[in-house]
């Protein structure tokens, strides 16, 4: 009698189990499909060493100067790097960051170029800008 009384209730515990699991599964809507963009191909290590030349070339930078710019570059292409990966698929969350690690990056700088060789960077960096502004609206 008690074996009998166990099976009736696993059985009905079972069938109200399973029930319920095809009722719910039947209001779940079904996932749809949604592309990401990928992330952007990260910035190269070698950035940092290829603008530390050119900025030592443009800049008359002296050699400590060159160890300590090499350096704020590279930890700039590293954070850079990580808030790419970081917010792949959140445009606005990545311009934020990146405007943060840029500012962080233009302070250090300042603090190691002398005034004269800041302005000129500052100088360099606009003209730059330009050229990459000109080239977007030709295309």
């Amino acid at each position: 009698m008690l074996l009998s009384r166990s099976l009736l209730v696993i059985g009905v515990l079972s069938t109200v189990t399973f029930g319920c699991a095809r009722r719910n599964k039947a209001n779940i809507p079904e996932a749809k499909s949604v592309t990401v963009a990928p992330a952007p191909a990260p910035v190269p290590k070698a950035a940092a060493r290829d603008l530390t030349d050119v900025m030592t070339d443009e800049l008359k930078l002296q050699p400590d100067q060159q160890g300590k710019v090499r350096s704020i570059l590279s930890g700039t292409v590293e954070k850079v790097n990580e808030a790419r990966q970081r917010n792949a698929g959140n445009q606005t969350a990545l311009m934020t960051e990146l405007k943060k690690i840029n500012a962080d990056s233009e302070g250090q700088l300042k603090a190691v170029l002398t005034d004269v060789q800041y302005k000129q960077y500052q100088a360099k960096k606009r003209q730059m800008q330009a050229q990459m502004q000109a080239r977007r609206t030709s295309k």
